[in-house]
């Protein structure tokens, strides 16, 4: 008995560790949003008017450019929704200058595939949401990025 003494803690310990690293690997894995920290779970809505939405948001029309592939070219207007009215004045200013070659450099990496169906739309409307919101100064923010119009068309 003396000598499985040290065995039968070894194999105790053992079993105890990899029950802990089981249970952090699962939690980590399989985030509950029910355990989220009450910061995280506050979310604020702020309700705008017709009006309000209006005065926040930009428009973009008729923005052309060729994709990827050459042979197509592509005809959009986007509206552009941000957090204020000064952010929206600051947004405008640099629209020329800043945010018309983002969209460019973005457009010339987009194969028509990558535009078909609203899932398409939608990556495109979420990777200019996060390649202009850095670009937006005075701790503006871009809320969102609506295509409004869309033409695909083959040169």
């Amino acid at each position: 008995m003396k000598k499985m003494l040290p065995w039968l803690i070894t194999i105790l310990l053992s079993i105890t560790l990899i029950a802990i690293v089981s249970i952090i690997l699962f939690r980590s894995f399989f985030n509950d949003p029910a355990n989220e920290t009450a910061e995280n779970a506050k979310v604020e809505v702020k309700e705008l008017s017709a009006d309000e939405r209006v005065e926040e948001t930009s428009i973009l029309k008729d923005f052309r450019r060729n994709i990827q592939d050459s042979d197509y070219v592509v005809i959009m207007s986007f509206a552009f929704q941000l957090d204020s009215k000064k952010t929206k004045e600051n947004f405008d200013k640099l629209l020329d200058i800043e945010i018309k070659p983002i969209i460019s450099r973005t457009l010339a990496d987009v194969s028509q595939e990558d535009l078909e169906g609203s899932k398409g739309e939608d990556a495109l409307e979420s990777k200019l949401l996060n390649l202009i919101n850095p670009v937006i100064p005075n701790d503006g923010k871009l809320l969102k990025v609506e295509i409004t119009d869309f033409i695909i068309t083959r040169l």
